[in-house]
């Protein structure tokens, strides 16, 4: 063989093996690009899923707007304070979630859907916070720094990331080389400029409220001090329910007009948020209209997913909308009073007109609200507040007064209208009678009643349909029995007592037990009045020696409720054996009667003290608390309308009205009148 062949064969050796390494090179890129794409299509199958998760987080919020709207709408509040939807913990990791697709940096959107869908969660965030804003009036400083800090941290990184996207064409589906500089700063300014502004008015409502709050406040006590002077509590006297509904209607005013919320609702800054919301809701729906087929189909890895997120979010951001925009419109109504507006059209017309020419009545007249015009808190003096405004919240007043009058506690009331006086304050217990305890307890109204409701209970002979309904009016009266002591009796002592009653009566109402014993006593040689009481005595007795024996004394939590409540029936009985030695005289049925007595006599005494719970309801220290406050007292007067006036015309105890809040103060006064 010749060199050339020799060398021509090897070379031809050599570029076989060549050709063959190439192939097996080409064909193992092939299968890495095979295996890539099912782990990646493996890898993509949750996204659908995760789509519906933004799509859900969007729902709840859109819901939780929607029902600030109507809550305001419903509540006669023109400027929808946020109650559902508020700025929190909570609201800012679902609106997290809801803006997951603007901020996805690597996910493409090659289909008209996926791109709308981006762009409609950028809108939907303004919309929200605009929702979002009066909800800041709500916190303290420490809340509302940690608050600014979480939202414009999620704020930041929402821009950043839409703006990434912008320069690399993601969210406006173009290839990055294809997008000018002046389109890149167009599309900034349309989407990622809103946003900003939103959150630079979020920074600049922070800073103001404080100090509105201080200016609120400062007007708040100076009425305050004007309703106390015009609405104080007389010695022997009760205020009555049409003197209630006038202070209540004041605070309302004070408390509707100082409202935090109501502040910042009325505020330019709110006004400004609902033009900046108006305005990205208007470019979202020309933007729909005109560039994107809202029906197509979904290209990118979330599928048919992005087509439910464009849809919630895209109806979300337009009824979001209307909130923010309400308030463009309401603030006006708020500053300017038709007595304002008629002044100066007048004004204008003087200009413009050689004569004056009466247009018709002057609304400039004073109304019947002109004397609630001295309770309207304004951080402007120079302002005219607006009648139908002033008007509004004495209404809402008036409707949540009427509607609790429907809730009118009937047993409760049967109850009182066995009560004829006071004389079961005084006779309940006696001082002569010596306490079984080392340790002597104070007295509060509840315990009395649950320990002589157990008494009543424990009869055997007693109709069902009698005792149900003694255990019906109890346990409404102790509703309000507890309104009294939380307000009048809160010194640590009573609230250990309060307490013991509260645990005593959930035994005593739903398991027809009196610590641990059954309730009637079975007929077992116990059957007349006097045994039925001897019975309860001596187990009372028992139960504090058990806890005594144990030398607990009383200090731990469940032994010391036993003692409390089984002193309380020890004395109880014993002053009841007492004061009548001819019990076996009575009838089971005689001694129901007078246990009933002496439980709408202590009922009766106890809410006299409705009227200073009112009025007190009706003041709070907090700013953010008292519209809330307000608005129990009037249900709770609403609910207590008649009793207050069945109680209007009896005569007290000569007690100054912080006295009147302790029974001890009663029991005494009634068994030394003239001292």
């Amino acid at each position: 063989m010749s060199p050339n062949l020799q060398y021509d064969s090897d070379q031809f050796y050599i570029l076989k093996a060549t050709c063959n390494r190439s192939v097996i090179g080409y064909l193992d890129q092939l299968r890495e690009l095979a295996l890539t794409s099912d782990r990646q299509t493996l890898y993509n199958k949750p996204m659908p899923w995760i789509g519906m998760y933004i799509s859900v987080a969007s729902l709840f919020c859109t819901l939780a707007m929607m029902a600030d709207l109507l809550h305001g709408m419903r509540n006669r509040k023109l400027w929808l304070p946020c109650k559902f939807f508020t700025l929190n913990a909570a609201s800012l990791t679902v609106m997290a979630v809801a803006m997951k697709l603007p901020m996805d940096l690597n996910n493409l959107v090659p289909g008209d859907v996926d791109q709308g869908a981006k762009i409609a969660g950028v809108s939907f965030m303004c919309t929200m916070m605009a929702n979002l804003l009066p909800s800041l009036a709500t916190m303290d400083s420490k809340e509302l720094v940690s608050n600014i800090i979480a939202l414009a941290i999620l704020v930041i990184t929402l821009v950043v990331n839409v703006c990434i996207q912008i320069y690399t064409g993601i969210f406006i589906n173009v290839v990055s080389d294809e997008i000018g500089f002046l389109e890149r700063v167009i599309y900034a300014t349309v989407y990622v400029v809103p946003i900003l502004m939103m959150l630079i008015i979020y920074a600049c409502s922070s800073l103001a409220i404080l100090k509105s709050k201080q200016i609120l406040e400062l007007k708040y006590q100076a009425a305050h001090q004007t309703t106390l002077k015009d609405q104080e509590l007389q010695v022997g006297r009760l205020l009555s329910v049409e003197m209630l509904k006038k202070h209540v209607s004041n605070y309302g005013i004070m408390a509707g007009t100082g409202s935090p919320q109501f502040m910042l609702a009325s505020s330019a800054t709110t006004s400004a948020a609902g033009v900046i919301c108006a305005a990205s809701t208007g470019v979202l729906i020309l933007a729909t209209i005109f560039d994107f087929k809202v029906l197509g189909h979904p290209m990118s890895d979330y599928k048919w997913s992005m087509s439910v997120i464009f849809i919630i979010q895209f109806i979300g951001t337009i009824l979001g909308t209307i909130a923010p925009v309400a308030r463009c419109f309401a603030t006006l109504s708020f500053k300017f009073s038709v007595k304002w507006i008629w002044k100066h059209v007048k004004w204008l017309r003087a200009m413009f007109s050689p004569s004056s020419i009466v247009l018709g009545p002057n609304p400039a007249q004073p109304g019947n609200y002109e004397d609630l015009r001295r309770y309207v808190l304004l951080l402007q003096d120079d302002i005219e507040f607006a009648d139908r405004t002033l008007k509004g919240i004495s209404k809402s007043m008036n409707h949540l007064i009427r509607k609790a009058e429907k809730r009118q506690p009937q047993n409760l009331m049967k109850l009182l209208e066995t009560s004829l006086g006071f004389e079961g304050v005084e006779k309940y217990d006696s001082r002569h009678v010596e306490s079984v305890v080392s340790d002597e307890y104070l007295n509060c109204w509840s315990l009395p009643l649950v320990t002589l409701t157990s008494i009543a209970m424990s009869l055997p002979n007693n109709q069902k349909k009698t005792v149900d309904c003694l255990v019906s009016g109890v346990s409404e009266g102790l509703v309000y029995v507890k309104h009294v002591e939380k307000n009048l009796n809160a010194i640590d002592d009573h609230v250990i007592i309060q307490n013991a009653a509260k645990t005593l009566w959930v035994e005593v109402e739903i398991y027809h037990k009196w610590l641990g014993n059954n309730l009637p006593k079975p007929k077992v040689r116990v059957n007349t009045p006097a045994q039925i009481l001897q019975w309860l005595r001596d187990t009372a007795k028992d139960i504090v020696d058990k806890v005594e024996e144990m030398d607990i004394k009383g200090r731990n939590g469940n032994s010391k409720y036993k003692s409390i409540c089984a002193n309380s029936m020890y004395r109880i009985t014993e002053t009841m054996l007492s004061n009548h030695e001819n019990f076996d005289e009575f009838s089971q049925e005689e001694l129901f009667g007078k246990l009933s007595s002496m439980i709408a006599d202590i009922l009766a005494a106890c809410l006299t003290n409705l009227p200073q719970v009112i009025a007190m309801k009706c003041h709070t220290s907090s700013i953010e608390k008292r519209e809330a406050s307000v608005q129990a007292a009037a249900q709770l007067l609403g609910e207590t309308t008649h009793i207050i006036n069945s109680l209007q015309d009896r005569e007290l105890p000569s007690l100054n009205p912080d006295e009147l809040a302790f029974i001890d103060k009663w029991r005494a006064c009634l068994e030394n009148p003239f001292p």
